[in-house]
């Protein structure tokens, strides 16, 4: 099975950035869309950013200009580039990998990310 792992959370100011970083234990190549979700507490999961073969993107409305999503298939990454962060970005990011349309997710422990106002 696939195992993700995401780094580069922490605590930071607000109008600060972080970059967030998911490594995946097989290759990207294949997955027909990868990206981000993020949860606060007391609030939903919501998805934050998606990135899919082709490189097509799309954003939450919350983020856009903000945040930017890439992907590196060599090194079987997924990037998550935070800037201008603000204290509602607070939330525990999870980054998730399908490889097939009617395949299930696979899905990260999750990072925090702290915004302080």
């Amino acid at each position: 099975q696939v195992q993700l792992v995401e780094s580069g959370g922490g605590l930071v100011q607000a109008g600060g950035s972080l970059r967030l970083s998911c490594v995946a234990s097989e290759t990207l190549f294949s997955a027909s869309r990868m990206g981000w979700y993020r949860q606060a507490p007391g609030k939903q999961r919501e998805l934050v950013a998606g990135i899919e073969l082709g490189d097509k993107t799309n954003y939450a409305d919350s983020v856009k200009g903000r945040f930017t999503i890439s992907r590196d298939n060599a090194k079987n990454t997924v990037y998550l580039q935070m800037n201008s962060l603000k204290a509602e970005d607070t939330a525990v990011y999870y980054c998730y990998v399908v490889f097939g349309l009617m395949e299930r997710p696979y899905w990260g422990q999750g990072t925090q990310v702290t915004v302080s106002s």
